[in-house]
């Protein structure tokens, strides 16, 4: 029951469409009732040319207008008819579209606020909670789970409100004509209700694992479109064609397992309600034979007992639809109630701009059982570059992780100006620190779009000069639209160089006091490295710089060096220093120095 509540919390802030939509419901159900409660006892009087005759004692309204039916000539009756007929069934029409409509749009609107509410909701988590999910899992959470969503809030709670409108006039006017039999009838309540509740409990298991299935399939698409080239290279085609083609057997299965339990419960509700009808035929036909109820009131009789097991079949497919819901509505709350690790304290005031140093103190962190940083401290002041080497693993692009807070260490203080940045609003941290990375993050826009990243309203004459500045002018200038050319995903259409470039005059027009360099030209080659490494050094001018690097001949210069080993500091100092010394510094420069690397 706790998750129906939380499934439609989100019609709340819908509440006054779903109240106008329920009213045309109301209106709607009571004509589909007048349908049947009028006509079928009126064409009894007019072609049958008996009386309208009911079994009980009517209310002098109803008597009279029954009494009026009887006395008018079949054939002015007819003519009423005629005319009355046409009006009941377009104005049917009429509100079955309103209410249609607004339940339809009322279904889009949940779908949009969901979908607003997930992508805000992940654009708010911390780094550590992606390293733990598939891309493809969280793609099927707002694109599948929240589409199953829409189904049972739309047309779910279409068919729940409406269908029960007409349960309960048709089962009112059950009791009316013939109480004793209406009283039997509510034997059909838990003869239905027992598979519906039974295979709507499947369906909830079933509907769970398809959605996981789902998220399989989608983050089987996401891996083998980004890395298609070595697909392609490696000639795995075939792998991982196989491979797609028993995850998505996989999910057939599970989805006809649905299917079957979905549809058998229709025809199952209906046999149940035909063997009720035909009882109730053979029990009070008789009554219309000796004259005691006409035979348009047993027609109007029986036909609401056979209108019943519609509402009944619709109920039961609602449940169905609501079981798949609360499956992949469990889902997106799993993300939705996801506690946010990396968060600024409350009212957290902004950081100044850096004027002194930045200082790491006592810092330890590790990810989730493997300790990856160990008592680290230094401090670094404002204008110097400090470059971060040490082998693989060690830990070096994680510590630069933690200044911009992407993490947070576990134990100790990263510090800037003697403000711990836990102490000061996210946003006003970040904006002092640039990143260019090894792996650039390119959007499918144009290239003033990627370059003016964070800064949508900079003039164009500022991003043609960041542009020059990072060497990036010229070969932006040949491209076909120039700075309005489309890039591709990821940047496709452009070189390895080309798009570190693209980064450079990014993080150019931020202009942070702070930057980060992680393994910037680390996979260039030597004339894309020029080139970089000359739009570097601009960017690195005036700003307080930590640099991680592979190529130790690119740290020469800087201020102050530290090599990491298993996550602590084993050396300290300046490539000068580092190399009178007999310490892991010196071997990796013997290494590089000898193999040329």
């Amino acid at each position: 029951m706790k998750e129906y509540r939380r499934f439609v919390k989100f019609l709340a802030p819908h509440s006054g469409i779903l109240a106008l939509a329920i009213f045309f419901m109301a209106i709607s159900s009571l004509f589909d009732w007048v349908s049947i409660a009028m006509i079928v006892p009126v064409l009894d009087k007019v072609f049958g040319k008996g009386k309208i005759v009911f079994p009980v004692k009517l209310s002098p309204a109803l008597e009279n207008a029954v009494s009026w039916i009887n006395s008018m000539p079949s054939t002015e009756l007819l003519s009423l008819l005629i005319i009355f007929i046409p009006i009941l069934f377009l104005l049917k029409g009429l509100f079955n579209f309103l209410y249609s409509y607004y339940m339809s749009d009322i279904g889009q609107l949940c779908v949009r606020d969901i979908r607003n509410r997930l992508y805000e909701k992940l654009q708010g988590l911390s780094l550590e909670y992606f390293t733990k999910k598939r891309s493809g899992e969280l793609i099927s959470r707002i694109t599948n789970d929240v589409k199953l969503v829409e189904n049972a809030l739309s047309y779910g709670t279409t068919d729940l409100v409406y269908q029960s409108f007409l349960v309960v006039l048709f089962a009112s006017t059950i009791f009316f004509i013939h109480w004793k039999l209406a009283c039997i009838s509510l034997l059909l309540i838990p003869l239905i209700a027992f598979p519906i509740v039974k295979v709507g409990r499947r369906l909830r298991k079933i509907s769970k694992h398809s959605q996981e299935k789902m998220a399989d399939i989608n983050s089987l698409l996401v891996e083998t479109i980004n890395g298609v080239r070595v697909v392609k290279a490696f000639c795995m085609e075939p792998y991982e064609v196989d491979k797609f083609s028993k995850q998505n057997h996989g999910y057939y299965k599970l989805s006809m397992k649905a299917i079957k339990r979905t549809l058998i419960l229709s025809p199952a509700t209906e046999f149940i309600g035909v063997l009720f009808a035909v009882f109730i035929l053979a029990w009070i036909g008789k009554d219309v034979i000796s004259g005691e109820l006409s035979f348009g009131v047993f027609g109007f009789f029986l036909g609401s007992i056979f209108s019943l097991i519609r509402p009944f079949k619709k109920l039961s497919q609602v449940n169905s639809i609501n079981q798949q819901a609360l499956a992949a509505n469990s889902r997106i709350y799993e993300v939705l109630d996801t506690i946010v690790t990396i968060q600024a304290v409350p009212h957290a005031p902004e950081l100044q701009k850096i004027s002194k140093k930045i200082e790491f103190r006592d810092v330890f962190f590790r990810y989730e059982d493997i300790q990856i940083l160990k008592d680290l401290s230094f401090l670094v002041n404002v204008g110097e570059i400090i470059a971060i080497v040490g082998p693989s693993g060690v830990g070096k692009s994680t510590l630069l992780d933690l200044l911009p807070r992407f993490y947070d260490p576990q134990e100790g203080k990263i510090l800037i100006d003697g403000v711990n940045v836990k102490d000061v609003s996210l946003k006003s941290l970040r904006s002092q620190i640039g990143i260019v990375t090894q792996e650039i993050v390119l959007f499918n826009d144009t290239v003033r779009a990627n370059i003016s990243y964070g800064h949508l309203e900079v003039e164009e004459k500022m991003v043609e000069a960041v542009a020059l500045a990072a060497n990036a002018h010229d070969f932006i200038a040949k491209l076909p639209y120039g700075y309005d050319t489309f890039i591709g995903d990821r940047g496709v259409k452009l070189s390895g160089g080309e798009r570190q470039r693209l980064a450079i005059a990014r993080a150019l027009l931020k202009n942070p006091p702070i930057l980060l360099l992680d393994e910037a030209t680390s996979q260039l080659d030597t004339e894309s490295e020029r080139l970089v490494q000359d739009a570097l050094n601009k960017l690195m001018q005036g700003r307080t710089v930590f640099m991680v690097a592979h190529r130790l001949s690119t740290v020469r210069n800087a201020s102050k060096i530290i090599v990491l080993d298993k996550g602590s500091i084993v050396q300290m100092g300046t490539h000068q220093d580092l190399l009178e010394k007999d310490g892991l510094y010196r071997r990796l420069w013997d290494m590089q120095d000898l193999g040329k690397i």
